[in-house]
């Protein structure tokens, strides 16, 4: 192609569609197949002789064009509470990656799981164009969202399972949290633990009330009454805690250890929590798993650096970031093998060293004044 001069500069033209279908030998129906993701029954040699030729010109297809033809743009959403959380942040990067393979982007938004947040995402996303979102953090029912999914919104809710009301345009996938938890906790009763708390944000979301649920399930098959002194559920009712969970864990934590009979191990709801405890171990003179036995939920990269390294309940990120996308671009897409199915994946518990038998857990042996410690720790940190 001949490139324009203008003020003495070389200027690159504007290369459409057609040009590139010319140039490759090829219809501007295939052209269009390439850069939608329609592959079909395409030839590898005409797909590559095309890439080849979108590559030497840098040809980009023109978003507004599209979504005026479609409806709708290669952009997939996902609503998160907070990339604050190394999990959600993890989970943002499979996804974008996972995406791009299939020549579509991903917008990450922050809800702080607060509904109505969430409404105001997903309205200024459809306005664009958006029809293909993927929410975290969900909570059980979905009616905020109704309006959008009886329009043609197509949602896979992560961390929930699925409920017989969904509308069809949502799909559910999520680790069994219920049976991630109860191993976790019955791990600690294996080791001989009965005073086994259990901290976490407020229980709001499907995923926190579940892991609740395989605690206290778990504490019950043991034939351990759970003693009301052994729950901290605290934090703001919105928001979370996601952006400050770590804070959280250390006040719930404190708190825990402050009550009577004190416990000798602590679930805590995520790994963030459980980090947080560690803190307040650090704070009380305690150690980890001597004084207390900690076990978390996520294992996100912190859990393996924390000293000791921290026991807790794997979730295949990975694979359900990667169920996400290629179910929602197959839906977009309609493609007629694509899979439109609810999913509940298979939790692994991964033993570190923050555990330990009961038998060597020496708290119940040393005196704390640990009211005192609470309060002086509180004041330090605010001046």
């Amino acid at each position: 192609m001949d490139h324009p001069v203008q003020g003495g500069v070389r200027v690159q033209p504007t290369v459409t569609i057609r040009d590139i279908a010319r140039m490759a030998n090829v219809s501007v129906t295939t052209v269009s197949n390439l850069v939608n993701g329609r592959l079909g029954h395409m030839r590898a040699t005409t797909r590559r002789r095309v890439e080849q030729v979108i590559a030497k010109y840098d040809f980009c297809p023109n978003a507004a064009a599209q979504m005026l033809r479609t409806g709708r743009t290669r952009v997939l959403a996902l609503v998160v509470p907070s990339v604050a959380n190394p999990f959600w942040g993890a989970l943002s990067w499979h996804v974008e990656r996972c995406a791009l393979q299939y020549g579509y982007h991903v917008m990450v938004c922050n809800s702080e799981r607060d509904p109505a947040r969430e409404v105001q995402y997903v309205s200024a996303l459809w306005r664009a164009g958006v029809r293909d979102v993927v929410l975290a953090a969900s909570e059980p029912a979905l009616d905020h969202l109704r309006k959008f999914l009886n329009r043609g919104l197509n949602l896979v809710a992560f961390d929930r399972r699925a409920e017989p009301d969904d509308p069809p345009s949502v799909v559910s996938l999520s680790m069994d949290n219920h049976r991630g938890s109860f191993m976790a906790v019955q791990h600690l009763l294996t080791l001989g633990h009965r005073r086994v708390a259990f901290l976490s944000g407020p229980l709001r979301t499907a995923a926190r009330m579940e892991r609740f649920r395989g605690y206290r399930d778990a504490m019950a098959a043991a034939g351990v009454d759970v003693a009301s002194a052994w729950v901290w559920t605290g934090g703001s009712t919105k928001g979370a805690g996601d952006a400050k969970g770590a804070e959280l864990g250390r006040l719930g934590a404190l708190t825990l250890i402050a009550r009577r009979p004190r416990p000798t191990a602590l679930f805590a709801a995520n790994d963030i929590y459980a980090l947080g405890a560690y803190a307040a171990t650090r704070e009380l003179r305690l150690a980890i798993p001597r004084d207390l036995s900690i076990v978390g939920f996520d294992d996100i990269i912190l859990a393996r650096l924390a000293n000791p390294p921290l026991t807790t309940v794997r979730q295949p990120l990975r694979a359900i970031a990667e169920a996400a996308v290629t179910q929602l671009i197959g839906r977009a897409q309609g493609l007629p093998d694509a899979t439109w199915v609810s999913r509940v994946v298979p939790p692994r518990l991964v033993l570190r060293a923050s555990t330990s038998a009961a038998g060597r857990n020496g708290m119940s042996s040393r005196a704390f004044t640990i009211p005192d410690q609470i309060g002086a720790s509180t004041s330090r940190r605010r001046r």
